[in-house]
């Protein structure tokens, strides 16, 4: 683990997917690698899988601002289940073709593989400082944060189906609806409800609110399937709900739940890495490259299209969306369901599985960069200031820090900050001149590209912005 996360720099420094150092960490301590670990535990491997997910979906759910997601939740949505069902039967129908399967055998397959993983787009999108234009980033993200859910149904419908042969296609859909329904209700109550724990628990010692927070995503899990419903999806609205909520040491809980996600994504790509036998995957390697192939060009593509033909969205964002759609752990996870279930073809599909992956990422996730620069809707990203302050909230709160540059029109330029008549319940508490930090005084001059950091109340944001940028009406 420690290995992992020196080396999860080169993600950051050469644009490396953060998921192929960890698996490939996994493949050569492992049985086929220097055999330092001997791993084999099929059912150990989904169990650990499951737990890693349900917290990074948490935790990928409480870092989405619902403001952010909002004009895009609809064509997000219809990616995430009409969009993962179209690319699950294009995927399935040629793998039927190529591995001599059954027509609902090669749907299993293209619905293990129909989910995005957001975290190995974003991890080379932040190495190369790249950002997206037309609100892309925020599409992205929702969609592979929502559209787990449904890849999961699928796999475990579909197997479920396979070994179960009684199982009709009626039951299939009640299923889904019921599963689809139950999570979503599920998730909005339970969100508030531990927004509202946190906020009046009053526990006396600050460490114990980490403690308190980790228990409720397995609790929300646990709750939700045993009401019959998704508890994946439950657990990204609950941390999408308390993320958009204002709570209790929202700041240190936040950054621990970032530091969680990365500690389940390591352990969970380890874990994976160890299951595989290199020797095996290149076996396949000419029947698992066509069926890759078929995804990034084709199934991918066409799930785009048809999902978004509608939402207004223009063909340069779908042509980047189609191509962003990188494979992660979640496939691999789901490959082991077949495995435990005791399918026949299950080793021959989680090999597939494994290098249909590992082709995406490297296929997709180095070159990234370059097609959004091509279809022009990349921008440089500004590196964030971090401030030697920060405000912690409270339940009741209504400051907020906010940062406001000065330009070369403002009419704050050249002025002493007691010129300025700002309100009394406004502070401005660090001033961010070239890369040094300033506490500033009633005679501080403000020069051109000074960053005023301010406490104010929220709903005076914008009047404070207006007194800095505008000359006060005589």
């Amino acid at each position: 683990m420690l290995i992992s996360v020196y080396t999860s720099k080169l993600a950051l420094n050469y644009g490396i997917p953060a998921l192929l150092i960890f698996l490939g960490i996994g493949m050569i301590v492992g049985s086929d690698g220097l055999n330092i670990i001997d791993f084999e535990d099929f059912h150990l491997a989904q169990s650990l899988g499951i737990i890693a997910l349900i917290y990074i979906l948490f935790s990928g759910g409480l870092d989405t601002k619902w403001k952010k997601v909002k004009p895009i939740v609809i064509p997000g949505i219809l990616l995430s289940t009409l969009g993962v069902l179209v690319s699950a039967i294009i995927v399935g129908y040629f793998t039927s073709l190529i591995l001599g399967v059954t027509i609902v055998e090669g749907l299993l397959l293209g619905a293990i593989v129909s989910s995005t993983d957001a975290a190995a787009v974003f991890s080379v999108l932040r190495s190369r400082a790249i950002g997206f234009k037309y609100r892309l980033r925020e599409l992205i993200e929702f969609e592979s944060g929502t559209n787990d859910p449904m890849a999961i149904f699928l796999t475990i419908g579909l197997v479920q189906y396979i070994m179960l042969l009684d199982m009709s296609w009626f039951s299939f859909v009640v299923l889904f609806v019921q599963q689809m329904s139950i999570g979503f209700i599920a998730g909005l109550i339970l969100g508030k409800g531990i927004t509202w724990t946190i906020n009046h628990a009053n526990l006396g010692y600050d460490g114990l609110y980490p403690v308190m927070a980790l228990t409720f995503v397995p609790l929300i899990y646990s709750i939700t399937d045993l009401l019959g419903g998704s508890g994946f999806l439950a657990v990204y609205l609950a941390g999408l709900v308390m993320g958009n909520s204002v709570f209790v040491h929202q700041r240190s809980l936040m950054n621990f739940f970032d530091g969680i996600g990365w500690l389940m994504q390591i352990c969970m790509f380890l874990v994976l890495g160890l299951l595989v036998f290199p020797s095996e995957i290149m076996l396949i390697a000419g029947k698992g490259l066509v069926i890759a192939l078929v995804l990034i060009l084709l199934g991918r593509p066409v799930s785009v299209f048809l999902a978004t033909a509608f939402t207004g969205i223009n063909n340069r964002c779908r042509y980047m969306v189609s191509w962003v759609g990188l494979r992660g752990a979640v496939p691999i996870i789901l490959a082991t369901f077949p495995l435990v279930a005791g399918y026949a073809q299950a080793e021959l599909f989680f090999s597939i599985v494994f290098f249909i992956v590992v082709t995406s990422v490297v296929i997709q996730g180095t070159t990234i960069p370059l097609i959004a620069r091509w279809l022009h809707v990349d921008f440089q990203i500004k590196e964030k200031i971090r401030y030697p302050i920060e405000l912690e909230p409270s339940a009741d709160t209504k400051a907020a820090l906010k940062e406001v540059e000065i330009r070369e029109t403002d009419y704050a330029l050249g002025k002493q900050i007691l010129e300025l008549g700002l309100p009394d319940n406004v502070l401005i508490t660090l001033i961010n001149r070239d890369g040094k930090f300033i506490v500033p005084h009633g005679n501080t001059v403000l020069e051109l590209h000074d960053k005023l950091l301010i406490l104010s109340d929220k709903k005076d944001v914008y009047e404070i912005r207006q007194l800095l940028w505008n000359a006060p009406k005589t």
